[in-house]
């Protein structure tokens, strides 16, 4: 037996499916009226449509968790402990030092060398004589040496602050996945698929400084409305834990990047089961999704 709901709302029993009716979401029932299988309505162009660019989205996704994936077993592979990873950032660090005071020497050289330059050009004016054209080359190739090294002092320490944030991000992520319980493995999964039929969770940035705004709220946004704990932060993945419960419903959220454009994409997880299914393709999670983009619309027109 056949049951199905029509545009109109009416619900129909039949051992038959009409050629008209096919279209529509329909349940097969056993005797006793429990279902054993249910075909999904039969999608749209624009569903077609949307189905095609979240799957897009999710594949861009699944590059970042999986690049994420790689990165933890090298991290896990490469240090033992916390104190192992200080002392190769005390290492790290050292060897920046070491190579700052030389390019400092360098620029103390330099001064040294441009100021007897310009001290030999003054002697030769306060003699009236005119300053060889040779020396006057070499003050000028002084001072571009002097600005090249004073540049190479800026990247060096910019250079410096970036390695020690990453390596202490690094340290974060090593002392979250060390301290993770069994169900860390849970945790890697893939992406659930919801409902093709829901609007996409996407949000566009107008440019990289409402992008780095967004990106916060983004990751509230999923914090406040998943029931699973953290699993992975970083600059273009917050990912909570997969979802254990029927009812959980794990968030993430992911900065793509393509070209000049930014967009921040919202996916969401619910547990492999039935009902887990049913919770991915129910109207609470397509309003949540379509809530994703005015929340941050919302949240960035507050803070101007």
């Amino acid at each position: 037996m056949y049951r199905w709901v029509d545009e109109n709302g009416n619900v129909y029993f039949s051992d038959q499916v009409p050629p008209d009716q096919v279209q529509h979401k329909r349940e097969t029932l056993t005797e006793k009226a429990r279902i054993v299988e249910t075909v999904e309505k039969a999608k749209t162009a624009e569903e077609l449509a949307q189905q095609k660019r979240l799957d897009a989205l999710r594949k861009e996704q699944e590059k970042i968790v999986a690049k994420q994936a790689a990165n933890d077993k090298v991290l896990l592979s490469t240090f033992r402990s916390l104190d192992d990873m200080e002392k190769a950032l005390g290492n790290k660090l050292a060897s920046f030092d070491a190579k700052r005071k030389v390019i400092e020497g360098n620029i103390e050289r330099l001064q040294s060398q441009l100021l007897k330059q310009e001290q030999q050009a003054a002697e030769h004016e306060r003699n009236g004589q005119k300053v060889p054209g040779k020396l006057l080359d070499e003050i000028a190739a002084t001072k571009q040496q002097i600005g090249q090294s004073n540049q190479e002092l800026a990247d060096h320490h910019s250079e410096r602050q970036n390695t020690e944030k990453a390596f202490r991000a690094d340290m974060a992520r090593f002392q979250f996945l060390t301290q993770a319980n069994a169900d860390a493995k849970a945790a890697n999964s893939s992406l659930a698929a919801s409902n093709a039929g829901n609007e996409l969770g996407l949000f566009v940035c107008q440019d990289a400084e409402q992008c780095q705004k967004a990106w916060k709220l983004a990751g509230e946004f999923v914090a406040a409305n998943s029931s699973t704990g953290p699993d992975v932060e970083t600059e273009k993945l917050i990912m909570r834990a997969a979802p254990q419960q029927d009812d959980d419903l794990s968030l993430s959220a992911s900065l793509l990047e393509q070209g000049k454009v930014r967009q921040i994409f919202l996916d969401i997880r619910c547990r492999q089961s039935s009902l887990g299914n049913e919770l991915c393709n129910s109207a609470k999670v397509k309003s949540l999704r379509q809530s994703f983009a005015p929340y941050l619309q919302s949240g960035l027109a507050a803070q101007q």
